[in-house]
């Protein structure tokens, strides 16, 4: 198992990581997601033995790595840039590592084949790299990785230079080769999409702090923050000031609008938020939230919604789509779940 504790990193007067804690057990998928200059490449750094953190620890199976150099954590570390030797065929790329460990040649060979095997390479052992698509490269880049068989796979955003339907398709096969190894991972990405296609559990990380970390369910269903709820692409936040709130009835936002909400707002928010979930939504004529359409988009089994109510707030949601579908500056009514809405930390202020 690997423990982060309390990982502390500045850089001069900017602190590029503050008390950084969680571990990944053994054969876990972990995503690290965030955005751009949020720390999860330092800290990748940092496990991988390139950096040293400033405070705090690093610990495989309760063993302090401080330390062991990186050439001997036996951690593999596969980038975006998948930087494969454009003088080697594919063989020899993903053989570099195991010549590096001195293993004998017909060890060698039989491992390059499984490993190739695995990742659906096998039958192009002998071609070019330079020759490849971005997705063989891709694929050649992680037999690399895994050929030395390491206890730790990190991966930073080893996806991110391909095209989106290449990225989609590799992602899934990712996913299950992974899982097939019992491989243990920690997976760094930006992308919301992908942390909870590959991953057990998400890290959410900001300006150098872990502020959430659960399984790609659970983060989605109750996000921590506005911050990790608009990260995630829901929007639709509204303030207790413009909005009347009764925890029998629902969260009244005007004259003919009524969203769910079942409780009043935990002890431990501070700063009370109301976050309506955009999915779960239905058209109906009975539903108890109308306003106008402003904005339709077609996604094939659903449809995005954007709709204004008569104090003026604006709310997305995706419904299943309709036989017909309303058009723009109609009135529409809207049916919501239960659960529609839950009360986040308002983490702006």
């Amino acid at each position: 198992m690997l423990e982060i504790i309390d990982v502390s990193k500045s850089f001069g007067s900017i602190e590029a990581l503050s008390k950084i804690t969680f571990s990944v057990a053994k054969g876990e998928i972990i995503a690290i997601l965030g955005p751009s200059g949020c720390g999860k490449s330092t800290l990748l750094s940092i496990i991988a033995g390139l950096k040293k953190p400033n405070t705090g620890m690093i610990r495989w199976n309760g063993i302090s790595l401080t330390s062991v150099p990186p050439h001997l954590r036996n951690f593999g570390l596969m980038f975006q840039d998948n930087a494969l030797f454009p003088h080697r065929n594919v063989f020899g790329n993903v053989a570099f590592g195991l010549k590096q460990l001195q293993m004998k040649p017909e060890a060698i060979d039989k491992q390059v084949s499984a490993i190739l095997n695995i990742v659906g390479m096998r039958d192009l052992a002998d071609r070019d790299v330079l020759s490849l698509s971005g997705g063989e490269q891709q694929r050649v880049a992680l037999a690399r990785t895994i050929a030395p068989n390491p206890r730790l796979l990190m991966l930073d955003e080893p996806l991110g230079s391909l095209d989106r339907n290449l990225r989609e398709q590799l992602l899934h096969e990712l996913r299950q080769i992974l899982t097939d190894l019992e491989q243990t991972v920690i997976y760094v990405t930006h992308d919301q999409d992908e942390a909870f296609a590959i991953a057990d559990r998400v890290a959410i990380m900001n300006t150098g702090k872990l502020i959430q970390i659960g399984s790609p369910r659970d983060i989605y269903a109750h996000p921590a923050s506005t911050f990790i709820a608009r990260f995630l692409g829901l929007t639709n936040i509204l303030k207790t000031s413009v909005v009347s709130v009764d925890t029998n009835k629902g969260v009244k936002i005007s004259e003919n609008s009524l969203i769910p909400i079942s409780q009043p707002p935990p002890k431990h928010i501070k700063h009370p938020r109301i976050l309506v979930r955009p999915r779960g939504a239905q058209l109906s004529e009975y539903g108890t939230l109308s306003g106008i359409l402003t904005n339709v988009s077609f996604r094939g089994a659903l449809v995005d919604l954007k709709i204004i109510v008569s104090n003026g707030l604006q709310l997305r949601f995706e419904v299943p789509t309709p036989s017909i579908i309303p058009k723009v500056g109609t009135k529409i009514n809207l049916k919501l779940p239960e659960d529609a809405a839950i009360w986040i930390e308002d983490d702006s202020l």
